[in-house]
């Protein structure tokens, strides 16, 4: 993010307590966290929920931190449309759909997801994976929230 900054237009974060509860969540299973999953795949999970709820700052810095660990920049780019595209593995697909399913959170076919799922992961896998969506739904909102923009740094 070398030349974006970001300013709060809304509020800051830190008027309630809920920001430091949040900050919790990033560091048990936010892109810094040591987690079972692997870390590129937990990473196109963060990415497309960033995409998918319209989350500037989330979109930029999750986008580089895909960048930074080597996620093929053709992946990063079709992010937006994984479910077209060769470029991910049956896995990836599997586990993006559970992820935009957990995000939108009333589909009535929600077991069909689990049970894919189900082929790829252990239950304490999914508990992890459905902990990543959910921390990173928690901070997409958040910054919409506060109106975390990004500008040029000139």
């Amino acid at each position: 993010m070398n030349s974006v900054k970001f300013e709060n237009i809304r509020f800051n974060p830190d008027s309630t307590p809920f920001h430091k509860l949040a900050e919790q969540m990033a560091d048990a299973f936010g892109y810094k966290a040591v987690l079972v999953t692997d870390k590129k795949l937990a990473q196109l999970i963060r990415l497309r929920i960033a995409q998918r709820n319209e989350c500037a700052y989330c979109i930029i810095l999750h986008a580089q931190v895909a960048r930074d660990i080597g996620i093929p920049y053709p992946k990063i780019d079709n992010i937006s449309s994984w479910w077209n595209s060769q470029l991910f593995t049956e896995k990836e697909k599997v586990t993006l759909a559970y992820s935009d399913i957990l995000t939108i959170g009333t589909h009535k076919r929600f077991q069909k997801y689990h049970e894919a799922m189900c082929e790829y992961f252990s239950a304490e896998e999914i508990a992890e994976i459905a902990a990543i969506v959910i921390n990173m739904n928690v901070w997409t909102r958040l910054k919409l929230a506060q109106g975390q923009l990004p500008i040029y740094d000139e």
